[in-house]
């Protein structure tokens, strides 16, 4: 007995027990008479629920200290200013970044909302004056949001957004833009509430400029989220081509190339397909989009690493110019 106790894994979240009632009520299926459960089943259930329970509080008192650190140094800045001890900033990074790994537990990312978490790094760190307090904070912000509408909604309600997507505009610190949208995109894909405020804000305006910022991570991300969107959500078409999309697209692919061009090729495919006014826009001969497609099919040919790439841009030739000319006496008339 003693063997197979100590070769058991017990359950250290609500999933876990869940998934351990599961099991066990489908090992008591069958045609078998269900007898009564043993002393050692019973004992074994007892500890594992017991190393459940005890797993689950250890994490919610780490938290707890956590938020301890980072309210209590908060509340240092405000008698000496913004200057801060190296030992200090050290300590907030390092509860920062045990709250990320905590928080990517659904239970532990709720208990941090309730414990008042997302308040504190919404009101206090998110501005902060070390840039790697804001990137953290904006980090452990996405770790909670992701896949956990309450937590979204909860984020929403606080007014997280425009914030996030500021950060995402402007901070000066390239990896505080880059975690910001990130957690952006934890709380509008697939969150309706979300995107909508998204879209109140502007938030298709800070996906072109994230493209055409100097930074390649935000530039890919940027581009991969405007292309999630658009494949998710067609009925925003309109508003993204009546700020002149296809054109900054465009203009993105006459930069040196880089792999996130992928992303944006797909995009472009997005808002020609069953949307008229994309589909004219592109044929603009101003941009010269159809020579520009050939060249980069001709750069892209053979090439393993870039056949998606190459898909795209044989897919967006093909709707625009293939039968231009029918097509445009068909809208003539």
């Amino acid at each position: 007995m003693s063997d197979n106790r100590q070769t058991r894994r017990y359950p250290q979240n609500l999933q876990g027990v869940l998934q351990l009632a599961v099991d066990a009520g489908s090992s008591s299926e069958g045609p078998a008479p269900v007898e009564p459960m043993s002393e050692e089943r019973k004992t074994w259930l007892r500890e594992a629920l017991s190393e459940m329970c005890k797993g689950q509080m250890d994490e919610v008192e780490q938290m707890k200290r956590c938020l301890a650190v980072l309210d209590k140094t908060g509340e240092k800045e405000q008698d000496d200013g913004e200057e801060e001890e190296d030992e200090e900033e050290d300590e907030r990074e390092s509860a920062f970044e045990m709250l990320s790994e905590l928080c990517e537990n659904l239970d532990n990312a709720r208990d941090f909302m309730i414990l008042g978490g997302l308040e504190l790094c919404v009101s206090r760190y998110l501005c902060h004056v070390q840039s790697g307090l804001r990137w953290r904070a904006a980090q452990l912000i996405a770790s909670c949001a992701q896949n956990m509408p309450q937590v979204q909604d909860h984020l929403l309600q606080i007014e997280v957004l425009p914030k996030l997507l500021q950060l995402t505009d402007s901070d000066p610190n390239p990896t505080v833009r880059v975690k910001a949208l990130y957690a952006v995109s934890c709380l509008v894909r697939e969150q309706e509430a979300g995107l909508q405020a998204f879209v109140a804000h502007d938030g298709f305006s800070v996906l072109m400029r994230g493209m055409q910022s100097e930074n390649e991570k935000l530039r890919t991300k940027s581009a991969f989220l405007l292309l999630n969107l658009l494949n998710s959500h067609p009925e925003h078409k309109d508003t993204v081509v009546s700020m002149g999309m296809v054109q900054q697209l465009v203009s993105v692919l006459r930069t040196p190339h880089s792999p996130f061009h992928e992303h944006v090729l797909g995009a472009l495919c997005c808002l020609v397909e069953d949307f008229p006014q994309g589909l004219k826009d592109c044929r603009n001969p101003a941009l010269g989009l159809e020579e520009l497609l050939k060249q980069r099919a001709t750069d892209l040919q053979g090439k393993e690493e870039s056949q998606e790439e190459f898909d795209f841009c044989e897919r967006l030739r093909l709707q625009c110019f293939s039968g231009q000319q029918s097509d445009d006496v068909g809208m003539d008339r």
